[in-house]
């Protein structure tokens, strides 16, 4: 809090005033989210080096803003901007579920300032339609220039702004899939991403992973045998396992599918959540064949709700040219953001520093409450994948249900159902949240397996 706060002007009179409008200034940058706990008032009084008197005066001031509240024993914590007195809440919500199926971050620190910047950029923008299927130019060329920069070198020509990794992923198979035929996909996998295939009334072809990584014969084997019109794959912290796949592996995978010519989507999705544990390889590049997807959701903000494509231009002509069937591209005023936040490395470096402070936390709640279940530390993405004792997750899921805490089984990221003894867990909540999840989680997993041992 007093990094945050930094230099704020401490006068005897107005001393209060501007504490309280040194915190509400945090609150709306987006660096103390809603929900976030603040420091007990002794505390926050040492870290500053001025009198309690002092800060629970400009607590009493952010109360009635309805910035702060507050509970005895409960300590005081951040709510919504213009939360009246008598709506206040506190997260977690008493009685509401931890969400463990969903895998997205807050929006991060810094987005309300490229909200501002953008309102300035959208005045030459009002001139224009709106509409654009390939996306503004500005945007294109940063993301582009991240792809350059990683090794891969790309033009604006070669971007397609979508609205998420997701929707790129199912302009694709609508566009090079058609009923009936087969796409080759991991095995588990991003579970949107099998229903996007079965949503075009092609069929999914799984090759397992394994705990080293992927299945090179495996590939080659349903490449030559099913011979799939389009694959899908993740090679950077896949979904859900974690795993990242070296040089090596990408251009071995590369040659296998450029010699069965078969197009491949990699999603990219997670590809900038690096922790810094391994060295990030370059960018997959199987030519004319591969198509890389990302998106801003996890690296930013879902809420955005917007992606790209990486291709070749003759691939993004015949995409533009598809599309016209679902959207006439994606809203402006977002993309001025986004293209804002990538100005800016510190928004991105923030977010690496806090999702791997949660993933040592989720570790560390596991190793704690479920001493029994096994994990990799992944150097990057969202989530561990756990392997569990015995085959329980579907059961576990409903189990867990029942202390407050929603799961997604390990057989919704299988493409024909099985992984009863695998079990994703998201890392995309406060550390204490995470613990509390583990702990209730613990409960469950003991009445599953109807076990009489205490679990604390």
């Amino acid at each position: 809090m007093a990094t945050l706060l930094g230099s704020w002007r401490q006068g005897s009179r107005q001393g209060a005033a501007a504490l309280a409008a040194a915190v509400e200034l945090q609150v709306l940058d987006g660096h103390l989210p809603v929900g976030t706990q603040l420091p007990a008032e002794r505390e926050l009084a040492q870290a500053l080096g001025v009198s309690r008197t002092l800060i629970g005066a400009a607590l009493d001031r952010l109360r009635e803003s309805g910035l702060v509240a507050s509970r005895r024993g409960a300590g005081s914590w951040i709510t919504p901007p213009g939360t009246s007195r008598g709506q206040e809440t506190f997260f977690p919500r008493d009685g509401e579920d931890i969400d463990l199926v969903c895998a997205a971050p807050p929006a991060v620190p810094g987005i309300t300032r490229a909200v501002d910047a953008a309102r300035g950029a959208l005045v030459e923008q009002l001139g224009h339609t709106g509409y654009g299927e390939r996306g503004l130019l500005v945007l294109r060329e940063r993301i582009a220039q991240r792809y350059t920069e990683r090794g891969l070198p790309t033009s604006p020509a070669q971007i397609m702004i979508t609205n998420g990794a997701h929707h790129a992923f199912g302009l694709t198979v609508r566009m090079l899939a058609n009923p009936g035929d087969r796409v080759l996909v991991d095995q588990p996998t991003y579970p949107n991403a099998l229903e996007a295939i079965r949503g075009a009334h092609a069929l999914p072809v799984p090759v397992a992973l394994d705990a080293e990584g992927w299945d090179f014969a495996g590939i080659e084997a349903a490449l030559r045998q099913a011979a799939p019109r389009l694959a899908y794959l993740i090679v950077d912290f896949h979904n859900p396992t974690g795993l990242l796949m070296d040089d090596e592996g990408r251009e071995r995978l590369a040659a296998l599918l450029t010699k069965a010519r078969t197009p491949v989507v990699i999603d990219e999705t997670l590809v900038e959540l690096d922790f810094g544990d391994e060295p990030a390889p370059k960018p997959f590049d199987a030519g004319e064949w591969s198509i890389l997807v990302g998106s801003a959701s996890k690296s930013h903000w879902g809420g955005l709700r917007l992606g790209w494509i990486r291709a070749s231009e003759e691939v993004l002509s015949r995409l533009s040219s598809s599309r016209f069937g679902l959207d006439l591209g994606s809203p402006v005023f977002e993309q001025l953001v986004l293209a804002e936040l990538l100005a800016d490395p510190e928004p991105l470096r923030r977010r690496r520093e806090d999702v791997r402070r949660q993933r040592d936390a989720l570790a560390q709640a596991v190793r704690t409450h479920c001493p029994e279940w096994t994990f990799r530390l992944p150097g990057g993405g969202f989530w561990l994948w756990c392997k569990l004792p015995a085959p329980m997750s579907t059961g576990l899921a409903v189990a867990a249900a029942s202390h407050g805490v929603q799961l997604a089984p390990g057989s919704r990221f299988a493409a024909h159902g099985g992984l009863e003894r695998r079990l994703r867990l998201p890392f995309s909540q406060p550390p204490e949240v995470l613990d509390e999840a583990v702990r209730r989680i613990s409960l469950a997993a003991a009445a599953v397996r109807g076990s009489a041992r205490p679990v604390t």
